[in-house]
């Protein structure tokens, strides 16, 4: 399909405009649409499908999700479609989503053509109008085919990153709560244990008195008078990552209660350790990087790597880990503004921040995770 490749910061996404027909065709709805004597049945959701599991979940224990409302909701619509004439039927984008990496051939101008996933596209934004879409279709075949519907497409992205999305953009509408999908997965209880764990991390690193990264964390609802240094988000993703490869032996010390308080200690002192080799002429500073989201994710994972290997008591960990990592305080320089992107060339946030993870790493003389 012809598409226009869209660039945000490291973020690549898709537009495109789709038949309704050949759209309708294309997409899997996860909740039961029914219009006049008819009803579109909600697709099987495998159950290695997080994010389709996540949002059907939602869908069916908030309120503006109730069967009579989605009913109602599509009726409405379908008679909007009906009498819509010259204004258009569906001027706003519908939102697709798919795990898939789709391959993007430019024709140099930003515009290009674009594969098709092999499986059908989620529907992050827009299942109600497309459900109204659908029964229009039945009602009026030859008007639909007049229709084409403008789509953003997202590929190749994390459970989380789609997931999230959902969240923010109904935040509103279906009032579901306006923080961030983390705090989100301690409100719920069908939320997956590895990925409260790591949400309950983020808000004591958020919260506690003792926490260098305490309201540093961007968070919806949370304190907005100080300098925020990483979104709540992406702290979320890099703790996730380490707790989900450590969830056995997790589960077999103690499981939450035990070990999110000792997991906390180990960030906390990791933080401490590098804020004090750094100095305070870097860390938190205006014209440095240290503090910016790409090295605290890579730091994340250089904690990591430590715990590894030195995993001891609390006791002396903090100065253990200080003398450690004290070749970081010659690195300060190489993380100036200036020249960073050039200092740690990449070709997006990803990869840079595996290349600060291991030339961080090669400097403390830690081994890097396999997994990493």
């Amino acid at each position: 399909m012809y598409a226009t490749q869209i660039r945000q910061k490291d973020g690549i996404f898709y537009f495109a405009a789709y038949r309704a027909k050949d759209l309708l065709a294309k997409v899997r709805f996860i909740s039961r649409f029914y219009g006049d004597g008819e009803e579109i049945a909600a697709a099987r959701i495998s159950q290695d499908d997080d994010v389709a599991q996540f949002i059907s979940k939602i869908e069916r224990t908030d309120g503006a999700f109730q069967r009579g409302l989605s009913r109602a909701k599509v009726r409405q619509l379908t008679n909007f479609y009906e009498t819509a004439v010259s204004q258009p039927a569906i001027p706003g984008t519908v939102l697709l989503y798919t795990s898939e990496k789709l391959n993007f051939r430019s024709d140099g101008d930003g515009s290009g053509h674009l594969t098709e996933p092999s499986t059908r596209f989620l529907i992050i934004d827009g299942q109600h109008r497309l459900a109204a879409l659908h029964f229009y279709m039945q009602e009026r075949p030859q008007d639909a085919s007049t229709i084409s519907v403008p789509c953003i497409i997202f590929d190749g992205r994390s459970e989380d990153f789609a997931a999230e999305m959902f969240v923010i953009i109904n935040s509103t509408p279906t009032r579901i709560n306006k923080s961030h999908l983390i705090d989100l997965y301690e409100q719920v209880s069908w939320a997956a244990p590895d990925r409260k764990f790591a949400a309950r991390l983020v808000q004591k690193l958020y919260s506690e008195g003792d926490s260098p990264l305490r309201y540093r964390i961007n968070r919806l609802g949370g304190r907005s008078q100080r300098d925020k240094w990483v979104l709540q988000a992406e702290l979320f993703n890099e703790l996730h990552r380490w707790v989900r490869g450590k969830w056995r032996s997790i589960q077999l010390a103690g499981g939450s209660s035990k070990e999110v308080p000792r997991y906390y200690g180990l960030v906390r002192d990791f933080f401490k350790a590098a804020k004090n080799v750094f100095g305070d002429s870097v860390w938190g500073r205006d014209g440095h990087m240290v503090t910016r989201p790409v090295t605290i994710k890579a730091m994340i994972r250089v904690c990591a790597d430590l715990v590894r290997t030195d995993d001891g008591p609390e006791a002396g960990r903090l100065a253990r880990w200080e003398e450690r990592l004290k070749p970081w305080t010659e690195m300060g320089k190489m993380f100036r503004d200036e020249g960073f992107y050039e200092r740690f060339p990449a070709k997006g946030e990803v990869e840079r921040v595996a290349r600060v993870h291991r030339d961080l790493a090669r400097a403390a003389g830690i081994e890097v995770s396999k997994k990493s």
